[in-house]
């Protein structure tokens, strides 16, 4: 029991629940119960059906998670100081444009294909530190620091990237009446409102509101992430609201939330995919750029700020290090698999492009982590001469 329950307050405990949930996903699908499975999804609960239910509503509850833990670095972990901020800024915008670049040079030069430039930009926190956590005292501290302040980064990019590029044509009366709820949640967080009900309330009507203005409306999680205070009084005790609030979604969001989309958003059958299609732009476009653009663009940004003595060298690490971690970065799946979904309509191309992101992932954690092992053979020596 203690076992457990060590596993499941890890940092490797989402990645690896997600990894299950997608692979089921793809067992599923390949299965005598594919039919079920796919009809599953389509079964309507009132005005959505349940994928959409699970990926424009439950993963808002996501985003908002995401949210919280942005702001909590940027208030009191990694990025709370514009010193500890460019190195992985610069080296998350690195890693973001260089994806796109090589996805358009393989595959966006066909218009219909186009869309998907986003697919590869994104980094799956939970699997990248799960796989990063999973390897120990191999990897030193201020890699990982260096892993997590990134990764949070990567994310909020993502998230002005969905917001901006992969909307569905703004409804301006119900984006203005967003804008005005997202006030009332500021206005709250100013007069120092801590209880959790009004906040509750007020993102389920801004979570309604977006979702009709025509912007994905997983960005609410987002914004009512950036309302709720970090601390405050009740009843003349001090409270830390937004830690509560990230206690209490830590679990769903690990453990239900993030396995559900992976296992509904996983599954591609297999059965009509012929070996032609494997070499498709689509799939290598997503597989490369975030097996060799995320690595490029990551790498070279931190090389050219250390060399160019605008950064110091990460403490305690070596190169080899840095060029690991910096593959790693190409896990993408959870938000890739969740920008395809926006790029793409469901059919023959939003199939390819999860082959890709499986392809691209798997690849990006399996060499990152062996050049990770390696680094940390290479290191020993040195650091027992140092003694």
């Amino acid at each position: 029991m203690n076992s457990l329950q060590r596993f499941l307050q890890s940092d490797s405990a989402g990645g690896v629940s997600l990894l299950i949930a997608a692979v089921l996903g793809v067992i599923v699908a390949n299965s005598p119960l594919a039919n079920a499975y796919f009809s599953f999804m389509e079964i309507h609960l009132g005005p959505m059906s349940i994928l959409e239910w699970v990926n424009d509503g439950l993963m808002a509850i996501f985003f908002l998670y995401v949210g919280i833990e942005i702001k909590t670095e940027m208030i009191s972990g990694e990025l709370n100081t514009n010193s500890k901020r460019l190195l992985p800024v610069l080296a998350a915008f690195a890693g973001v444009v260089t994806p796109a670049l090589v996805y358009f040079l393989i595959a966006g030069i066909e218009p219909e294909y186009t869309h998907g430039w986003g697919i590869p930009t994104a980094t799956d926190i939970a699997f990248a530190i799960g796989v990063i956590t999973m390897l120990g005292k191999r990897v030193s501290q201020a890699m990982k620091a260096f892993l997590s302040a990134l990764a949070v980064i990567d994310d909020l990019i993502a998230i002005i990237v969905i917001a901006i590029f992969y909307g569905a044509g703004v409804n301006f009366p119900f984006l203005i009446a967003a804008a005005l709820t997202a006030g009332l949640l500021v206005y709250t967080n100013k007069q120092g409102y801590v209880r959790p009900i009004l906040y509750i309330v007020l993102g389920g009507v801004l979570w309604y509101l977006v979702l009709k203005s025509g912007i994905h409306a997983t960005i609410a999680g987002v914004v009512l992430a950036m309302t709720i205070p970090a601390i405050g009084k009740l009843e003349h005790h001090v409270v830390h609201p937004m830690r509560a609030w990230a206690d209490k979604l830590k679990y769903w969001v690990n453990f239900l939330i993030i396995p559900l989309f992976s296992f509904l958003n996983a599954g591609v059958s297999f059965g009509d995919f012929s070996s032609e299609q494997l070499f498709h732009p689509v799939v290598w476009g997503i597989a490369l750029g975030l097996i060799i653009g995320k690595q490029f663009g990551i790498f070279s940004a931190v090389y050219i700020l250390v060399q160019s003595k605008i950064i110091k060298m990460p403490n305690n690490t070596t190169w080899a290090e840095v060029y690991g971690t910096s593959i790693i970065c190409g896990i993408g799946f959870t938000m890739s698999l969740f920008v395809s979904t926006l790029a793409f309509s469901p059919g023959v191309t939003q199939e390819l492009a999860k082959v890709g992101i499986f392809i691209g992932s798997i690849v990006s954690g399996i060499l990152g982590a062996s050049i990770l092992m390696i680094a940390s053979v290479l290191r020993k020596p040195k650091l027992q001469v140092g003694k």
